[in-house]
């Protein structure tokens, strides 16, 4: 079996349930973009197993661990996402996930310094990627919000969306306060 089927050649793809739609279509639009989120905690995740080599002090198992069990539920979502259903969003619960990212968050959090300005993007490699997970989990939010005004989209897997891009800000900034890297911040009033 070859990779490549050619049945994609004219700009269609196929949903779960075999119905071909154009490769832009809000669908495959809203799953897409959860694949490349997936593929960015990949990114994000060896960063952080280069890091572990280089520290032992910093317990990266434990991290690695849960954004493995995060990419796992972005599958489950994505091909959620990917079945041709109208009026119906019977889904997984993602509520027991979404509940510890908000523990985790809460954890970090108590961790840093109080946060009085918008925080720039960088720091660490990991930190720096942290960012890049942010902002593409917030466009994932955004065509899955798109896709919910034409079908049924699980409330559960929205707030679970929006829960996964508070978690990677307050990642980013807990990975640059632990590698004793200090956050820009942008002070500028808003014009």
């Amino acid at each position: 079996m070859t990779v490549y089927t050619k049945a994609g050649d004219k700009g269609t793809t196929s949903l779960c349930g075999g119905k071909r739609v154009p490769k832009d279509d809000i669908r495959v639009e809203a799953y897409g973009t959860l694949d490349e989120l997936n593929a960015e905690i990949g990114v994000l995740t060896s960063l952080l197993q280069a890091d572990s080599i280089n520290k032992t002090d910093f317990p990266t198992a434990g991290l690695i661990s849960f954004l493995q069990e995060i990419q796992e539920e972005l599958f489950v979502i994505g091909g959620e996402l990917a079945v041709d259903k109208v009026g119906s969003a019977e889904v997984v619960s993602v509520s027991q996930l979404t509940e510890k990212i908000e523990a985790s968050v809460d954890k970090m959090e108590s961790q840093l310094p109080e946060q009085h300005h918008f925080v720039l993007p960088g720091g660490t490699l990991a930190a720096s990627q942290c960012h890049v997970c942010r902002t593409v989990c917030r466009r994932a939010e955004r065509r899955i919000v798109s896709l919910s005004t034409h079908t049924a989209v699980s409330s559960e897997q929205l707030a679970f969306i929006n829960r996964l891009s508070d978690y990677f800000f307050i990642l980013s900034r807990y990975l640059n306060n632990n590698g004793n890297i200090s956050e820009k911040i942008w002070e500028k009033a808003c014009r």
